[in-house]
């Protein structure tokens, strides 16, 4: 064995080599590297690509091989670390040999395995001798549309649906037992010649809503305008029922009104008809998503929950107290922008339009992420609106800048706001836990406060999950929009016929114990959003934060 110092020059130059494409000398360099340290399948997958590199396909699937027996891993491209992915270039490999079955057989694993991008396969031109098997197709599932009937090309799409939830879900049948899913599967597919292409698609929401996957769905509409029709104004369910906190300034009349029937039916029962197309991890999640699906009219009308797809009566107590029917038409385009607070650019948002200044939790929630020190109450209040990074300051340098201000400053609470925090990056969260258990103030009861809420999702769920495991943080506000562990990854794949985007997640993050089987994190300080509060510019959890002034064993 070397002397460890001469081995880590020689990781370090593999390292270097590598990374300036100078192929021939990292494979011999890997080659010494993995001789020194076989069990590190990190250093097999870099030989494993210098070899590639280099043409030595024997020699990659030799590599490669050892990859899938001792894992490897990357925080920079953790996709790449899959076994799948791994799988698939030995079939590539293969292929380039010539060896069609070989490569026919791991490509199969790679599939047995999760390999995501199916398109991929269908491009790839290393691939292009083994695509004109027959076996090839049977194995990617993608069909030639063209050509094919309206009714057998929505059948296609629903069969690769079928097929990709059980190919791709870590429990696909945990929820829904299996009979019942294909029973569902079979009913829709006899049912499409009588409905119409907005019916076959709620049926279809319908059927991955049974994964009880909250990252699961429809997740593009971009080849059927038809489905994108929205309308001018934005909902919020508060405790107090669905109002209007948002509106295009042609709607200005229903800012800030509560709606009490829609198309002439009682909110409760629109709600209840498109429930059914709301994917969750748990029964917080859909609170977050029923007021913005409200707004996709032709999805509410093909679920039975409007009279029509372009236009509806929205029966509304306006601010004034008065009570009157109001038709608002669907805009021509879906806006994305409306799953962000406070609003699309250019309308109106209530709380802007009050005497009351506009609270913190209102202020910027269009930043990844901000801070603000409350001088008065010794509190410092940090929102984490999104879990990626900013470009003019990185996540990682802005939490050391804040955790330094909080080290110079008679802080005596920190709050970290997720309540609008639909996930993003895991992998990026570290300098925040970091500097969280690091502090003094976190380390007391009451000194570290976490504001949750319907939305904390995904990645921000996962922090919040962190936050909760490591630190003795007050939770307040009301639950999270998922579980500590949940099933949870964005890999979409493409429907043939209809060009549709469908996501089934295909990881498992257990960012808690494992014997943690809580639905959600629920608050310790309950305060939902109350339109009451929100008229007046007032946060609920900000109250109750400011309000705990009084010490009590465990508080």
């Amino acid at each position: 064995m070397p002397e460890p110092v001469d081995y880590l020059r020689t990781l370090a130059r593999a390292r270097a080599r590598t990374g300036l494409g100078r192929w021939a000398e990292a494979a011999a360099l890997w080659e010494r590297v993995v001789e020194c340290n076989p069990v590190n399948g990190s250093h097999w997958d870099r030989l494993a690509e210098a070899r590639e590199a280099i043409g030595d396909d024997r020699g990659a699937i030799a590599a490669y091989e050892k990859v899938l027996a001792y894992g490897t891993w990357s925080k920079v491209e953790p996709e790449t670390t899959l076994p799948g992915e791994v799988d698939y270039r030995i079939a590539r490999c293969h292929a380039r040999l010539g060896d069609t079955g070989r490569a026919l057989d791991a490509l199969a694993r790679a599939l047995d395995h999760g390999f995501r991008d199916l398109h991929r396969a269908l491009a790839d031109e290393q691939l292009e001798a083994v695509r004109a098997e027959p076996r090839f197709g049977d194995l990617v599932g993608l069909v030639d549309a063209d050509g094919v009937g309206r009714d057998e090309g929505w059948r296609a799409d629903l069969r690769l649906l079928a097929r990709e939830v059980r190919r791709r879900a870590p429990a696909p049948f945990a929820a829904t037992p299996e009979a019942a899913f294909d029973a569902a599967v079979a009913d829709l597919d006899r049912a499409i010649p009588d409905l119409d292409d907005g019916q076959v698609v709620v049926g279809m929401m319908k059927l991955v809503g049974l994964l009880r996957d909250g990252h699961a769905g429809i997740r593009g509409f971009g080849s059927r305008p038809d489905f994108l029709r929205s309308l001018p104004v934005q909902f919020y369910l508060f405790e107090e029922g669905l109002f209007v906190t948002a509106a295009d300034p042609g709607s200005a009349e229903l800012l800030g009104a509560q709606v009490l029937r829609f198309g002439g039916r009682p909110v409760d029962e629109v709600l209840a008809a498109i429930d059914p197309l709301i994917a969750r991890d748990n029964d917080c999640w859909p609170k977050s998503v029923a007021p913005v699906l409200l707004r996709q009219l032709p999805l509410v009308h093909a679920a039975g929950g409007a009279p029509a797809p372009d236009r509806v009566t929205l029966t509304a107590r306006l601010l004034d107290g008065g009570t009157r029917d109001v038709e608002v038409a669907a805009g021509d385009a879906w806006a994305p922008p409306a799953w962000t607070v406070p609003c699309p650019p250019g309308w109106l948002f209530l709380p802007e339009t009050l005497p009351e200044p506009v609270p913190p939790y209102l202020r910027n929630c269009g930043a990844n992420y901000w801070f603000d020190w409350l001088e008065d109450e010794r509190l410092l209040y940090f929102q984490f609106n999104s879990v990626f990074d900013d470009p003019e300051e990185p996540f990682d340098p802005f939490c050391r800048r804040m955790f330094e201000f909080v080290d110079g400053h008679p802080v005596d609470r920190l709050v970290v706001d997720l309540r609008w925090n639909g996930g993003g990056n895991s992998f990026i969260v570290a300098p925040l836990l970091r500097g969280l258990i690091a502090s003094d103030r976190a380390a007391l009861r009451g000194g570290l406060f976490a504001v949750i809420g319907r939305k904390t999702f995904s990645a921000a769920q996962n922090t919040a999950t962190l936050i909760d495991r490591h630190t003795d943080a007050i939770f307040v506000g009301e639950p999270t929009g998922s579980s500590p562990n949940f099933v949870g990854e964005t890999a979409p794949f493409r429907l043939p016929y209809s060009k549709l985007d469908v996501n089934v997640s295909d990881l498992l993050w257990q960012t808690s114990w494992p014997m943690d089987r809580r639905p959600w994190i629920a608050p310790e300080l309950y305060a939902p959003p109350t339109f009451a509060a929100f008229r007046a510019n007032r946060d609920p959890a900000m109250d109750a934060i400011l309000a705990c002034r009084e010490h009590l064993p465990g508080c």
